[in-house]
């Protein structure tokens, strides 16, 4: 590892295993605990390794309570220090942190600086933890001002932030980017893939909070009765994401969707198809099952995960661009979240 004590890294905490404490009623977030527990670690604070500052919000959260506002408030703090840090590496639990990779690479337009969450499967506190590993790496990462992006730190990999999505709950290996290559390997070395890290072109960092918009995920399923979700999907509703089999199939009895669908579209509502399997990429048309979906005005969600196309569209709703162009840019990579 190269000399990184001249480098400065912000660390935050938002809550999660990593931080939490073994109390009488289990584990739990407690505040002030884990900026203890850090000083204690010597590999953190060892000579070559970059300095850091901790930061807290509160409250501390489980990652199932973090949504738009926590998002925005994440990304505040980083827009806020930009200029006192060579990069951030935000503590967060499993849950969702690829839904908050995935908002943050859209919500801090023209990132130049690493920006790395993190988390593990066994609180720090515990004998076996993998806290750590994941916790020192990601502050040699953010440290190192090689990747300019959002990403993901965990069990020996780097992952894009937009194309990171949670596969186990309870292996020590719990993300993977199946549509996009490792933006590293960490394992005696962090050993980068160039190839693979996003390319800046030098603009400077934007600050782009979500608003509230009402979006909603829909997973079709064999022998889904559709009329049931009519109440779902309506003119209140901006916009949903549907999660359909393969390359953007329904079943036949879709049928009954699709007047949901075309109506919802009239009223303004921008309905994404991404595909209920890991790897691959949706393409409308492909199959006269998807066909339908796009002739009712669909857009097709390529290969984002359902978290980026979750987050894509709280930034585009946000930004308060007509339907069309939201429809337009869905298909369109902004910020590394689809391959082509």
């Amino acid at each position: 590892m190269r000399d990184l004590s001249n480098k400065k890294v912000l660390i935050i905490n938002t809550g999660g295993t990593i931080g939490m404490k073994n109390t009488r009623e289990g584990y739990a977030p407690v505040s002030g605990y884990l900026f203890g527990e850090l000083k204690k670690i010597d590999d953190l604070n060892r000579e070559g390794m970059p300095k850091w500052d901790f930061v807290e919000i509160s409250p501390l959260l489980d990652s199932s309570n973090i949504s738009a506002p926590q998002w925005n408030n994440m990304a505040k703090i980083i827009a806020d220090s930009y200029c006192d840090y060579d990069g951030f590496v935000i503590l967060h639990g499993t849950d969702t942190m690829a839904y908050t990779a995935s908002a943050l690479s859209f919500i801090l337009h023209g990132l130049d600086k690493p920006v790395v969450l993190t988390g593990s499967q066994i609180p720090l506190c515990d004998v076996r933890s993998d806290a750590r590993d994941n916790l020192i790496s990601s502050v040699i990462i953010a440290g190192d001002s090689i990747v300019k992006e959002v990403c993901l730190c965990f069990g020996g990999k780097l992952l894009r932030g937009n194309r990171s999505t949670k596969t186990s709950a309870d292996t020590l290996v719990a993300f993977d980017s199946p549509n996009y290559p490792h933006l590293a390997e960490i394992g005696i070395a962090v050993k980068y893939n160039h190839s693979a890290l996003s390319k800046q072109n030098g603009s400077s960092l934007e600050y782009l909070p979500f608003s509230a918009v009402p979006i909603g995920v829909l997973k079709i399923f064999p022998g889904m009765q559709f009329g049931l979700f009519e109440d779902i999907i309506t003119d209140k509703l901006s916009a949903v994401v549907l999660e359909t089999f393969g390359a953007g199939n329904i079943p036949h009895s879709g049928d009954d969707l699709l007047p949901i669908i075309k109506k919802a579209f009239k009223a303004g509502a921008v309905v994404v198809v991404c595909s209920q399997c890991v790897a691959g990429s949706v393409t409308l048309g492909a199959y006269q099952t998807s066909t339908a979906l796009k002739n009712a005005g669909a857009v097709s969600g390529k290969d984002m995960t359902t978290e980026s196309a979750v987050a894509k569209l709280y930034h585009l709703f946000s930004m308060g661009y007509t339907t069309d162009k939201i429809k337009s840019l869905m298909e369109q990579d902004l910020a590394g979240e689809l391959t082509y």
